[in-house]
C-alpha cells in the first residue's frame, strides 16, 4: 500500500535568477541516479523523518514551485516550514548577495564581472550532512571519481522513494552499513572512518550542526569538524561553502579561482595560492561568493 503524501509551497525568486546554474548544479551525475534534471525542474530523493521522500522543485514565472512527496507518515505540521528554510536553502535565497553587488558593483577589476553575473549565488546541497559527505569524498580525487562514489553510497545504503529515485541517506541511515559496506563503495580508509565518525557523532548528539554558520560561528563550526580524523581544512571550507551558506571561505587552495583571477587580472604568469588569498580578502566577508564569480568565468557547473 502507498502512502504517499504530498505538501506544495511556492517561493518568489529574485530578478534576475540564474535557473540555468541551479540546474547545472544537480545535473552532476548523469546517470540520474538520486537526481533528476528537466528543463526548468530538479526531482531530487531525500530522507525525512527516517523515510524516503522526494524534493521536487520547478521554477518559472519568477517562483519555485516546490513539491515534498513522502513515503513515511506526514505531512507533520512543522513540515511547511521546514520545506520553506529547505527551499530557500538550496535555491540559495538566503545569502545577501543584493548587499554584495552594491557593495562592489564598482570595484575597479571585479565589478564588471559582477555586474555581468548580477544575481549570481552559491546553489546548496539539500542538506549540511550531505555537503559534508561530498566534501569528504571529493578530497584528493577527480570529480567523475567523486560522483561514482557517492552513486555507489546511495545505492549500497538502499533507501528508495516509491517514485524509483533514490534517497541521499541520512546519519542514522550511513550507520546502518559499516566500514567495509563503504569500503566495497570505493571510499579509502581515511575517508570511510571519517564518515562513519561524523555520523556517530552527530546521531549521539556530541555534535550539533547549526542550518546556517556566519562569521560568529564559523570557527567553533569549523573546529568542531576538523577535530575529526580525515576532515581537514579544505573539506571543511567546501561543506560550508555549499552546506551553510557560508559565503567567506577565501578558496584560494583552488585551481580555477587561481586560474580565473590570473585572466581578470590580465597577467601572464601564474597566480599563487598566496596572491589569490591576498587578493581575495579585500572582499570579506563575501570572498566564497566573490570566488564563485571567477569560478563562473568557465562553467555553470564548475562553481
Amino acid at each position: 500500500m502507498n502512502n504517499n503524501k504530498n505538501l506544495t509551497i511556492t517561493v518568489p525568486l529574485p530578478e534576475p535568477y540564474h535557473t540555468a546554474d541551479f540546474l547545472a548544479f544537480h545535473l552532476r551525475d548523469n546517470h540520474h541516479v538520486a537526481e533528476e534534471v528537466t528543463e526548468n525542474r530538479v526531482m531530487k530523493g531525500i530522507c525525512l523523518h527516517g523515510h524516503p521522500a522526494l524534493l521536487t522543485l520547478e521554477i518559472s514565472s519568477g517562483e519555485a514551485r516546490v513539491t515534498l512527496s513522502t513515503d513515511g507518515p506526514g505531512p507533520l505540521p512543522e513540515d511547511e516550514a521546514r520545506m520553506q528554510h529547505l527551499a530557500r536553502h538550496m535555491l540559495g535565497l538566503i545569502q545577501p548577495v543584493e548587499e554584495f553587488e552594491t557593495q562592489y558593483q564598482d570595484h575597479p577589476l571585479a565589478g564588471p564581472l559582477i555586474r555581468q553575473q548580477k544575481g549570481l549565488r552559491i546553489y546548496q546541497s539539500a542538506t549540511p550532512f550531505e555537503a559534508i559527505n561530498w566534501a569528504i569524498i571529493g578530497q584528493q580525487i577527480s570529480v567523475q571519481a567523486a560522483i561514482s562514489i557517492r552513486r555507489r553510497l546511495i545505492q549500497h545504503i538502499g533507501l528508495r522513494h516509491s517514485s524509483g529515485l533514490w534517497c541521499y541517506p541520512d546519519a542514522a541511515h550511513i550507520l546502518q552499513t559499516d566500514f567495509d559496506g563503504l569500503r566495497s563503495c570505493g571510499f579509502s580508509v581515511g575517508k570511510a572512518n571519517a564518515l562513519l565518525a561524523l555520523s556517530e557523532q552527530l546521531e549521539s548528539g556530541a555534535l550539533v550542526l547549526p542550518d546556517v554558520v556566519t562569521p560568529e560561528n564559523a570557527d567553533a563550526v569549523s573546529a568542531s569538524l576538523t577535530a575529526i580524523k580525515g576532515i581537514g581544512t579544505w573539506t571543511v571550507s567546501y561543506a560550508l561553502l555549499r552546506g551553510f551558506n557560508y559565503l567567506n571561505g577565501s578558496l584560494h587552495g583552488d585551481v580555477a579561482v587561481r586560474r580565473n583571477l590570473q585572466r581578470l587580472l590580465a597577467r601572464d604568469e601564474k597566480i599563487t595560492a598566496d596572491e589569490t588569498q591576498e587578493w581575495l580578502a579585500d572582499f570579506a566577508p563575501w570572498r566564497a561568493l566573490m570566488a564563485a564569480h571567477l569560478w563562473r568565468l568557465e562553467s555553470a557547473a564548475g562553481y
